[in-house]
């Protein structure tokens, strides 16, 4: 009875090991000439291993016969496993960087990675307190000087959605309490008038009165807010502050003079649906930029649905 021979190796496996060849002597390039260090040499390796593998798949087990259409097969894989646009973008510069290295060894003609791109990626969208933590933030108690200048620049960021480069900007002659309004110098020096919520105006006109017996002259002559000597407050020491009354106030994440500027803009458009009122009170340019908070206006909208709607994802405790 004849004997059985093992089977050959797969023709994937077989090409695959062919490319990988010139995958470890690129890879000893980048070790021993370029010295880079074994962290990037490994990230390549990953990345080369998953484009050899792909390519021995399509039955390509040379890197001269890879095409462009291989390229763009390769990062349309890897979208659709769900890498982000950044992932995708560092293979293909791995890529890029072996065909350099295979042409410089005349072992390729041609990149044919040379054009590809990697899909853009949305940006992410910001982080934003929801009402229960901005409310929580901004009630600051206390007489004291620092308790009462913070929660006034706390309240007006909250209140009227200014960027930190604005608060710090301020000058008294700015705020109009009769009428509830600020005037904002924002980027390209435009001004523009904005609201400011009645609790904000409150805690802005005890804070003036308290300011009057602070130190004057020198810089933060005219400044709305100030430090206990009198020089006007820095963008540095608003971001020190906010951090400290987060930790105070017992909020456990980060929270930024911008990340309040985002709620503001985020409860406003859920509130309203105003998208074009949001955009001029943020002092946005383009209404393009105040869209993405549209998207987190959705998420919202998405989880009130999945806790209310009968038919959401949820499931009930029955099931």
């Amino acid at each position: 009875m004849p004997q059985k021979t093992a089977p050959s190796a797969c023709p994937a496996a077989a090409l695959a090991a062919d490319l990988t060849t010139d995958v470890d002597a690129f890879l000893a390039h980048l070790s021993s000439e370029r010295r880079l260090s074994p962290h990037t040499v490994q990230a390549s390796r990953r990345d080369l291993a998953q484009l050899a593998a792909f390519l021995a798949g399509r039955g390509c087990g040379a890197w001269n016969r890879v095409t462009a259409a291989d390229s763009r097969a390769f990062t349309a894989a890897l979208h659709a496993r769900g890498l982000s646009g950044r992932s995708i973008r560092r293979v293909l510069s791995s890529a890029r960087g072996l065909y350099r290295y295979l042409h410089r060894e005349k072992r390729a003609a041609a990149n044919p990675f040379a054009g590809q791109t990697a899909p853009r990626a949305r940006p992410p969208l910001p982080r934003v307190l929801d009402t229960g933590q901005a409310g929580q933030l901004v009630a600051v108690d206390g007489g004291g000087f620092y308790a009462v200048r913070d929660r006034a620049m706390l309240e007006l960021l909250y209140s009227s959605g200014l960027r930190l480069a604005e608060l710090v900007a301020l000058r008294a002659a700015d705020v109009d309490l009769k009428n509830c309004e600020v005037r904002v110098t924002g980027k390209g020096g435009k001004t523009r008038i904005v609201p400011v919520g009645r609790f904000a105006a409150a805690a802005v006109e005890r804070w003036l009165r308290l300011r009057a017996g602070a130190g004057g002259g020198g810089e933060g002559e005219g400044a709305l807010f100030v430090t206990k000597n009198g020089g006007a407050l820095g963008a540095r020491a608003v971001q020190k502050r906010i951090r400290h009354w987060a930790l105070q106030r017992g909020l456990a994440l980060p929270v930024s003079p911008h990340m309040l500027r985002h709620s503001f803009a985020t409860h406003l458009l859920e509130s309203s649906g105003d998208l074009r009122a949001v955009q001029e009170l943020l002092g946005h340019a383009d209404i393009s930029t105040t869209q993405i908070y549209t998207h987190l206006d959705f998420q919202h909208l998405a989880k009130v649905y999945d806790q209310a709607h009968p038919r959401a994802r949820k499931k009930s405790a029955a099931d």
